[in-house]
């Protein structure tokens, strides 16, 4: 489950270039890295099944990790809002300051990861890629990966790195462009605030559902410049 998300994204983007080259688009890999919050999509959900499957299997439902504990919803909204002071310029700032050192100009790089879509594909974007990455990425990786591998004897500063690293990896598959400067930031914009994701949630899983909206509203302020850049 670490690497399934990175092989997937390669995978779907794979399939989009290879329809873009079967009706005669010459620059077929370029063309797919428009689509990918659509790989992102078909992505979620087949790690969704995936989840739902291997919860069931354990013995135990995959919903009930964005069940809110009731008896603690007062402490709980207050460190969300400890963690949103200290989580926003950390995951903003990784972003920019990566872009102005590879790019020069962090709009090069927004321009190469936000590409024209058809407007209803920006807003099939728009209703599903938030919703989804919202039930899906953090789970993933940090509910279901990472306490599995302390499970295995892997040390807890260990597993929280790995869940960490392969989450901000997979980064680099959506899209993925043969670029070194755009791998390295893909790879690196997202680190810093996948490290304090991982360390909050190890401490405290019950915070899902409220890291749940956290996540999706994030990722809607990316759809929204998919609805802003329409072909």
């Amino acid at each position: 489950m670490l690497v399934i998300r990175s092989l997937l994204f390669l995978a779907f983007q794979a399939g989009l270039a290879l329809a873009f080259r079967l009706s005669g688009v010459s620059v077929a890999w370029d063309a797919s890295a428009a689509w990918w919050p659509f790989a992102i999509i078909f992505t979620d959900l087949a790690c969704l099944g995936l989840l739902i499957r291997f919860y069931r299997q354990e013995g135990k439902c995959f919903w009930n990790i964005f069940r809110i504990e009731r008896q603690f919803i007062k402490q709980d909204l207050l460190f969300m809002l400890g963690f949103l002071i200290i989580g926003g310029p950390l995951g903003y700032l990784p972003n920019l300051l990566s872009a102005r050192w590879l790019f020069g100009d962090p709009q090069v790089a927004l321009d190469l990861l936000v590409r024209p879509l058809p407007a209803w594909a920006a807003i099939t974007s728009f209703m599903l890629f938030p919703l989804l990455q919202g039930l899906v990425e953090i789970p993933t990786y940090m509910l279901y990966a990472m306490p599995r591998l302390e499970a295995q004897g892997i040390s807890p500063w260990l597993a929280v790195a790995m869940a960490s690293f392969f989450l901000s990896f997979q980064h680099v598959f959506a899209p993925f462009l043969p670029d070194g400067r755009f791998i390295t930031y893909r790879l690196v914009m997202f680190l810093p605030f996948a490290v304090l994701i991982a360390l909050v949630m190890r401490a405290r899983p019950r915070f899902m559902p409220y890291m749940a909206v956290i996540h999706a509203l994030m990722d809607m302020s990316v759809a929204v410049m998919f609805l802003m850049n329409l072909q």
